[in-house]
C-alpha cells in the first residue's frame, strides 16, 4: 500500500476524525490476509455488516466466519465494541442524575446494552428519585429471561433502596411485552407492596425503541 493512502499515515496528517470508517477499522485489524490487504478486509467487513455501528451487536461466533478473522482479531473488535459502548454510556452517568422520565433510563441503555443476548437490569434509586445503584442481574438466552423477585430485593435491601425499576432487551427487536413480561410485572408489583419498596417501571428495549409499563398504564 502506498504510504500516503496508509491508515496510520493518514491519522496522523489529518487527524482520525478525517479518516473513513475502513481506515479506523483498518488500524485495528492492523494486517489483511493473503487474498487482500488490511483495508479491503475492512471495506468487506463493514459492507456485510451493513453499517460499522452493526458492530457493537455482532458475537464473537458471528465474527470467527470472516475470512481473516481469527480469535485474536475477534476480541480486539470486541473489545472496541465494549469500550465504544461504555464511552457512549458516560455521556450519562446515571449515578450522577435523577430519575424523570423512562425516556431517560432507555437513552443511557440504548448503547449498553447487548441486542444479540437478553439481558436483566435493575437500577436502585433513593427517596429523591437519584439514582444509587444500576446492576445486570441476568444473563440469559436470546428470548427467555428468568430473574426471581429475591434477587431483585435483596439488592435493594443492601443499597437501602426506596424504588426499583426493572429494564430488560427483547433481542428480536420488538418491544411489545410478552405474556411472560406481564407476568413478571404483576409479580413483581405485589411483592414490591409486601417488602415496601415501590417498583416505578418496567421498561423493554428494542434495537431503536422501548416500551414502558408505566407509560402505557400497566403500572
Amino acid at each position: 500500500m502506498p504510504e500516503y493512502d496508509r491508515p496510520r499515515e493518514r491519522l496522523l496528517k489529518f487527524g482520525s476524525s478525517n479518516l473513513t470508517d475502513d481506515e479506523l477499522l483498518s488500524i485495528i485489524l492492523k494486517t489483511g490476509t493473503k487474498k487482500c490487504s488490511v483495508k479491503e478486509l475492512s471495506s468487506l467487513i463493514i459492507s456485510k455488516l451493513g453499517s460499522i455501528s452493526k458492530l457493537k451487536d455482532i458475537s464473537y461466533h458471528e465474527l470467527i466466519k470472516y475470512e481473516g478473522i481469527g480469535p485474536v482479531k475477534a476480541c480486539e473488535l470486541l473489545a472496541l465494541a465494549e469500550l465504544s459502548k461504555r464511552i457512549n454510556s458516560d455521556v450519562l452517568d446515571i449515578s450522577k442524575v435523577k430519575y424523570t422520565t423512562p425516556k431517560l433510563i432507555y437513552d443511557y441503555f440504548k448503547n449498553k446494552i447487548n441486542l444479540n443476548q437478553e439481558e436483566f437490569h435493575c437500577i436502585y434509586l433513593a427517596a429523591n428519585s437519584t439514582i444509587i445503584k444500576e446492576k445486570m442481574l441476568f444473563l440469559g438466552t436470546v428470548n427467555r429471561s428468568m430473574v426471581h423477585p429475591r434477587d431483585i430485593f435483596k439488592e435493594a435491601f443492601e443499597v437501602n433502596a426506596s424504588s426499583i425499576i426493572c429494564i430488560h432487551n427483547h433481542p428480536s427487536g420488538d418491544v411489545r411485552p410478552s405474556r411472560e413480561d406481564e407476568e413478571v410485572t404483576l409479580r413483581m408489583r405485589q411483592i414490591s407492596v409486601l417488602m415496601g419498596i415501590k417498583f416505578l417501571d418496567h421498561i423493554i428495549i428494542g434495537k431503536n425503541n422501548y416500551y414502558s409499563f408505566l407509560e402505557n398504564g400497566k403500572i
